[in-house]
């Protein structure tokens, strides 16, 4: 409401404007002053309020006032989410909603979605948080429709924003920063922006991560528990983007971004008893160059976004302890991606979109089995959305046409499907923020190249996991005194999956990836926000979350397995924060928090999984010199110095520190 109220002024200046320029047509005599560019800053109003499909966001400045120290640190904050976290700087983390699994979730990058075709699971551990400006996951279709076809192919979607530069600052605007924590981490950054008129703007960014990784951690064997370090888990890591914002008109606007990213890092592995070695290591290169048109007609009823992408990924495996060096080998993918969208108006009730896109991927690697396959896929999204006083409701068709094939041995078959999804969004009350919502969405998800071809291991007659989500839930924003204000979530949520691809074992040696699994998914998701301004100079925010998720095996009734958890779905997880700020310091203690998993979708003995629970703390403060500012943060991770696993034998580290310095 604050922000709204910073508009009021300058709305009623819009409305005068054109009154007082015919005034001053007739009385020429009147004096005219040029009023110099005001740039007005207002906080976006939270679209979960009126979403007719689950939305979580976290923006830059709730991830400060949380104390939000990492990516993961910020995905465990947002429920539905399980991040699976390998551990330390360079571990992995892929994320999985609601029980669905990674590759069933997609992930844009400011509104280019990525890409993965070879394993399917896109590791956000890349991007961190110092580098963002917004995470917003949405499950099930979003409420704004002028989207590409793509980004509605997925069970969710996680999208990462990067900060807009400013267009009436005419000075450079810069940001150089250094993080150095535990474990021999040190990891600088430099931001760089500038406008050179009202119409265009340039921001580019470099950060690097250099890490040993080598933290402490207890080894157990029965009962003999000795202390051990990780070892072979170096990491070097850069990552830069530069990016062109132009505006020619109100009507048009062009973003434009290059991206790279390289990491050479070792690969620790499991921890094995007896023996510490390993010498595994992995070199990922990542480029990618995207370009975004959109703009209004001049009928103004229509609106048309371009989209146009190149990516290229190469990963090179090495392992200097396996006999021949039999195992090492370097893939390559490449994709060529281009989407159009329009979007039609009519009046205030009715909303169309049409998005067509199409994707050319393919693959190749050094093994002598490789049989370089390749996809051409076209997809077509037709939507609808009504809005009638309180209610607002979505349709969505979405169309797949799916090419295989390989330069060398068989192909996977030919794609052809309808996906179809609703949702319903009711205002309950007609002065109240009190949303009632409901949705269904049909979608699949196609097998990966790895799934499909990989050596003693893909089947080129994989059919793609089928998936089936209902959703109810409702929200609540209000201010419970004159000074708070809370906002609640709640969802529950049905889903299924038929066709689900595994891989079991022919032999010793080889496996084969098939389609037999089915698994039905049921929980809620929980949340709640409050922001307390106690007195002048002071404000508190809070934020928590809880997840329930009952994910079963449903395959053969007739297996002793039937109706158990699957592997890394825990029943139970939950996340907390309390952020104080005062004139003297910002105080924020955080939480995450899970209860027990197995590591095997059979729940063989000994593969159980302790629950955890990782408390945080942060302490920062900004300080202004002339037209600098200097903000300093210290982050505790795991205060209580526990030690757990998110995948088995992948011990994360215990207690941990990281001291921030940022000068603007």
């Amino acid at each position: 409401m604050k922000g709204m109220n910073r508009f009021v002024p300058l709305l009623f200046l819009c409305g005068l404007s054109k009154p007082m320029a015919a005034v001053a047509q007739v009385e020429d005599s009147l004096r005219v002053h040029r009023l110099q560019t005001v740039e007005v800053k207002a906080q976006r109003t939270a679209t979960t309020l009126t979403s007719s499909s689950p939305l979580q966001e976290l923006n830059r400045g709730d991830m400060s006032r949380l104390g939000v120290t990492d990516i993961a640190d910020a995905l465990n904050r947002l429920p539905g989410i399980i991040l699976r976290d390998y551990g330390g700087a360079g571990g992995l983390k892929t994320v999985s909603v609601r029980g669905f699994g990674a590759r069933h979730t997609g992930v844009s990058y400011d509104g280019v979605l990525l890409s993965e075709c070879q394993s399917g699971e896109i590791d956000v551990a890349r991007y961190t948080v110092d580098m963002l400006q917004q995470v917003r996951l949405t499950i099930g279709d979003n409420d704004d429709i002028f989207l590409p076809a793509r980004q509605a192919a997925s069970a969710a979607l996680l999208s990462i924003q990067t900060p807009l530069p400013s267009f009436t600052h005419r000075k450079a605007q810069v940001e150089a920063g250094i993080n150095v924590g535990s474990f021999g981490h040190v990891s600088p950054m430099l931001r760089y922006a500038q406008s050179p008129n009202d119409r265009m703007a340039f921001a580019s960014s470099l950060k690097c991560i250099f890490a040993e990784n080598d933290y402490p951690f207890l080894l157990r064997n029965g009962q003999i528990v000795t202390h051990e370090r990780r070892t072979n888990s170096r990491m070097r890591s850069a990552q830069g983007d530069c990016a062109l914002y132009w505006r020619p008109n109100a009507r048009n606007k062009v973003d434009a971004k290059v991206y790279y990213y390289d990491n050479n890092r070792q690969l620790p592995g499991i921890v094995r008893y007896y023996t510490n070695v390993c010498g595994e290591q992995l070199h990922d290169r990542n480029f990618f160059a995207q370009a975004t048109w959109s703009g209004r007609l001049p009928d103004e009823r229509f609106s048309v976004k371009v989209t146009g992408k190149f990516n290229w990924a190469m990963s090179d495996y090495r392992d200097t302890l396996q006999p021949d060096r039999k195992d090492d080998a370097t893939y390559w993918q490449r994709e060529s991606y281009v989407s159009a969208t329009c979007l039609f108006v009519p009046n205030s009730h009715w909303a169309f979109n049409y998005a067509c896109d199409y994707s050319f991927n393919n693959l190749n690697s050094t093994l002598t089995t490789d049989s370089r396959p390749f996809r051409h896929t076209l997809l077509q999204a037709v939507t609808a959305r009504f809005t009638y006083q309180r209610l607002v409701a979505l349709a969505r068709l979405l169309a797949t046409v799916q090419r295989n094939g390989a330069q060398q041995g068989a192909a996977a078959p030919n794609l052809h499907r309808l996906s179809p999804s609703l949702s319903l969004s009711y205002r309950l009350l007609p002065n109240k923020a009190w949303f009632l919502r409901t949705s269904y969405k049909g979608i699949f998800r196609a097998p990966t190249f790895n799934e499909l071809y990989f050596y003693h291991l893909g089947s080129t007659n994989l059919q793609p996991e089928n998936s089936k989500q209902w959703n109810i839930g409702t929200t609540w924003q209000g201010s419970l005194r004159r000074n708070l204000t809370v906002l609640l979530t709640a969802d529950g949520y049905l889903n299924q999956v038929s066709q689900k691809i595994v891989s079991v074992p022919y032999n010793m040696f080889v496996w084969q990836t098939i389609n037999v699994g089915k698994v039905d998914i049921k929980g809620c998701d929980l949340s709640v926000k409050g922001d307390w301004q106690p007195s002048k100079g002071h404000a508190v925010v809070c934020s928590a979350g809880y997840s329930y998720q009952r994910v079963a095996n449903h395959t053969d009734p007739q297996s002793a397995h039937y109706g158990k958890q699957l592997a890394y779905a825990p029943l139970h997880t939950a996340s907390m924060a309390v952020g104080w700020t005062n004139p003297l310091l910002h105080v924020a203690l955080h939480g995450t928090g899970s209860s027990g998993r197995w590591a095997t979708n059979n729940h063989y003995e000994g593969s159980r999984m302790a629950g955890y629970v990782d408390m945080g703390l942060s302490l920062s403060r900004t300080f202004q010199l002339q037209q600098r500012q200097l903000a300093l943060q210290l982050d505790i991770k795991n205060l209580t110095g526990k030690q757990y696993e998110v995948v088995a034998n992948y011990p994360m580290p215990r207690t941990a520190w990281m001291l921030s310095l940022l000068i603007r």
